[in-house]
């Protein structure tokens, strides 16, 4: 089983202490890019649930050049720490509720190799309270705790509670944390030693509209306030009243005058209050320069504003062509990345911004106009090559190789720039592909303003020499008049398209070459009409080309129509559906045809093309063939799949309406299935003939998948854990050399002996544990008991 299509951009990702690798939350894994290269390393499995948060262990001396080290948290209620350079699951500590953020702010003081006495390890956690009902108005079910990570038990109180759980920043120093809540900003300043709830000192900033970020000034007493409106605040010398260590002095010279600290409100303990005021929605992310000469902000208009701190002037990164989510530094001054909310990652060359690597994963969905009913089809499948293909949010087309877990291309369909804060005005509504991937279908809608300027585009692409590369072969504009495209499918083996419309009719399109009459006499190819048909004036709402081309049915609403495509002759009728039509596909080579209905009489059909009869049916929700495969919606809360997912995967053979095997799935809304060819990787013998080995592949809602084995007789979960790492248990304090490297291996001391071959010892065993690639190598680490251990030798007994 193979998963992908996680999410790149649910969480910070974080650096590692040298700035070489990124570190980022894939769903319940961690995987650690190279900086350099943009490619994947690793991957930390030993969640059960999403990983929230990622914090790097500072590195000291020599150890920075062998060890790495991090803490990771997870909404399975579970904290992690690893080692990523094995990778290996050191630590595991059980908070008992959801995580939702989590800072270390005393882990500078900690570096591993340090010789200084190391401090007790505290983490401050936004919780979620699950023991409150989650349909209770106001019910404050999140909750900022503290956990003391050295011992494994956590801090009696609670810092605060809040309405939902909330993301906690850190000060680079650790000597601050804060949140935003509402319209104020909560900063609690974290003791040098002991961290006891009650003890801990905390002021609050005011605000008149919601606060979304903030941000702590590296080296001054100041902090940085982002709202939902765009407003940035900067609230200079905070603190000094509570935070100060003389709090009489302090309090004997304080001032009520409001011209002394302006735009500070009410009692609020700070000097001053500027605002800064240029992005049109909320603020997503705040962050100061390592120097504290700038401060970075973004949100969803995809540009990065550069403040300077001194004159408030500004400087723009623009075009980064999606909404922005985070802003990371690196230890290196110049690196940093920038999350962006088309799920790419930005590694940007710093302080120019330019971009010198993405990491990209594939395209998260979006909502679609309901104004178009032509959508019916959001994937495309490159079979040979692996790919699927799915329209973006900025018109494009996404090639993603769904065994490597790795975008290959992107096609520009439409001619225009996109800005992530206009309405939506045009989109790509289909996409098709012919059975080789040679040639590429697309429509794309622009929707009328004021019910003026309506434009429906069908598109032909000719792929280029390398894969996922297209080029743009003809432009047909309204090709049904005003009404909408239902479907668009390729004839096998031949040049040739359809495409349905809810105008009632359909078109045969060819591809044909022509002499242009010019003095140089160019030869040029493109896409043409050959012949229209229609039935009876009713919407044409699905159409599919038998394995062999020869036959091309079209549904007619409830009806099923068969043509002749190269005569355009209409050749039968297949009787009635309960309700229209919206799929068609034939089952592999065989001359059954499954018809899918939704609406108020959802059915899932089986027909007999010789028979000109219904085979089977059923009466099913579902969105998507000898055997073929159904994803069906649950529809009924009461419906026993609701247990494992909202809907299920059943795998069809056309001879009998009995399912051949079944699976739970879930967000199985606006997901699709794909038969994909034999992978050696998935059996380990050769195939057996006559045997089907095809494999199967699901996408659901979020654009995650899993590849699988449907004629497997392993029972596979299908949940994005499937690749489950062998997690320790979950362990008691440690101390000294165990609480930073883990436990040493545990060496039997009775030698196993093989009766045939005796057991002959070395004399020279350092020269086979260091045989090999030096890059392959466990670090020293690691070698270290094993090659001390190489070296001792047991004596015999006098009982041997």
């Amino acid at each position: 089983m193979i998963t992908g299509g996680q999410n790149f951009v649910s969480s910070p990702p974080a650096f590692s202490h040298d700035g070489k690798k990124l570190l980022v939350c894939m769903g319940r894994t961690v995987s650690v890019f190279s900086t350099s290269t943009g490619m994947l390393i690793t991957e930390l499995e030993g969640h059960a649930d999403r990983v929230t948060s990622i914090v790097v262990v500072p590195v000291a001396g020599a150890a920075s050049k062998f060890v790495s080290y991090c803490w990771t948290s997870s909404l399975d209620g579970t904290i992690c720490y690893w080692d990523f350079s094995v990778p290996e699951l050191v630590k595991k500590v059980n908070v008992g509720l959801p995580i939702f953020s989590m800072v270390i702010p005393n882990i500078s003081r900690n570096p591993v190799g340090s010789k200084e006495k190391t401090s007790t390890l505290y983490a401050f956690l936004s919780v979620e309270d699950i023991n409150k009902p989650a349909d209770q108005h106001k019910a404050l079910r999140g909750q900022i705790q503290t956990y003391n990570l050295t011992n494994s038990h956590r801090v009696k109180g609670l810092l605060a509670e809040t309405l939902n759980p909330v993301f906690i920043s850190v000060s680079k120093s650790g000597e601050y944390i804060g949140i935003p809540n509402k319209r104020k900003l909560h900063i609690w300043k974290v003791p040098g030693k002991d961290c006891k709830n009650d003890e801990i000192k905390k002021i609050k900033l005011h605000h008149t509209k919601k606060l979304s970020s903030l941000a702590f000034h590296p080296n001054e007493r100041m902090v940085a306030g982002g709202d939902v409106t765009g407003r940035i605040l900067l609230w200079r010398g905070f603190g000094k009243r509570k935070f100060s260590e003389n709090l009489q002095a302090t309090s004997k010279g304080r001032t009520t005058n409001e011209e002394e600290r302006p735009g500070v409100r009410g009692d609020d303990d700070a000097d001053s209050c500027a605002t800064w005021h240029w992005h049109p929605s909320e603020i997503k992310f705040l962050f100061f320069s390592s120097d504290g000469a700038y401060l970075y902000s973004g949100g969803k208009e995809g540009v990065v504003v550069i403040w300077q701190l001194d004159t408030g002037k500004r400087k723009y990164k623009p075009r980064l062509g999606s909404p922005l989510l985070y802003f990371t530094d690196s230890p290196d001054p110049s690196l940093s990345c920038i999350s962006c909310a088309d799920n790419q990652i930005h590694l940007l060359k710093m302080p120019t911004m330019e971009i010198k690597k993405s990491i990209a994963g594939i395209k998260l969905p979006f909502s679609f106009p309901d104004g178009y009913k032509g959508l019916s089809s959001e994937f495309a499948y490159d079979h040979a090559a692996g790919l699927v293909a799915l329209p973006t949010e900025d018109y494009c087309v996404q090639f993603f190789s769904v065994h490597d877990n790795l975008e290959v291309s992107q096609v520009q369909v439409c001619e225009k720039n996109f800005h992530p804060v206009d309405d939506v005005t045009i989109y790509v509504a289909l996409i098709s592909l012919s059975t080789d991937g040679f040639v590429m279908g697309t429509v794309d809608v622009k929707l009328p303003e004021e019910r003026l300027g309506g434009l429906v585009s069908l598109k032909f692409w000719k792929r280029g020499s390398r894969m996922g590369e297209y080029s743009l072969s003809t432009v047909i504009y309204e090709p049904h008049s005003d009404a909408g495209i239902s479907a668009l499918a390729f004839r096998p083996g031949h040049d040739m398209a359809v495409s349905s419309s809810f105008g009632g009719d359909f078109k045969v399109w060819v591809h044909s070459s022509y002499t242009e009459d010019t003095d140089q006499m160019l030869q040029k190819s493109g896409w043409r009409c050959q012949s229209v048909g229609s039935y009876k004036k009713k919407p044409m709402t699905a159409a599919a080309f038998s394995a062999d081309g020869s036959v091309l049915a079209v549904a007619a609403e409830t009806v099923v129509t068969l043509w002749d495509p190269d005569a355009n002759i209409l050749v039968a009728i297949i009787g009635d559906t309960l309700s229209p039509i919206t799929k068609l596909s034939f089952i592999g080579e065989s001359e059954y045809l499954a018809s899918l209905s939704k609406g108020s009489k959802p059915q899932l059909s089986v027909w007999s093309t010789s028979n000109l009869s219904m085979y089977w049916s059923y009466k099913l929700f579902a969105q998507g063939g000898s055997q073929f495969a159904v994803l069906a919606n649950c529809n009924s809360p009461d419906d026993a799949t609701t247990r494992d997912g909202d809907g299920v995967i059943l795998l069809f053979d056309v001879a009998t309406p009995v399912p051949l095997a079944t699976w739970s799935v879930e967000k199985a809304k606006r997901g699709g299935l794909t038969f994909l060819p034999p992978n050696p990787s998935f059996h380990d013998t050769k195939s057996i003939e006559g045997k089907d080995t095809s494999l199967l592949l699901y996408i659901n809602g979020h654009h995650e998948y899993v590849i699988f084995d449907p004629h497997s007789n392993e029972e596979n979960q299908m949940r994005r854990n499937a690749r489950k790492s062998q997690a320790p248990p979950e362990e008691a304090v440690r101390f000294g050399y165990a609480s930073i490297y883990g436990e040493l291996p545990d060496f039997s001391l009775k030698e196993e002996r093989t009766p045939e071959i005796p057991f002959v010892p070395s004399e020279r065993p350092w020269e086979t544990i260091f045989s090999g690639p030096s890059h392959v190598l466990p670090p020293l680490t690691k070698l270290c008991s094993a090659f001390l251990t190489s070296l001792l030798e047991k004596r015999p007994s006098g009982n041997e």
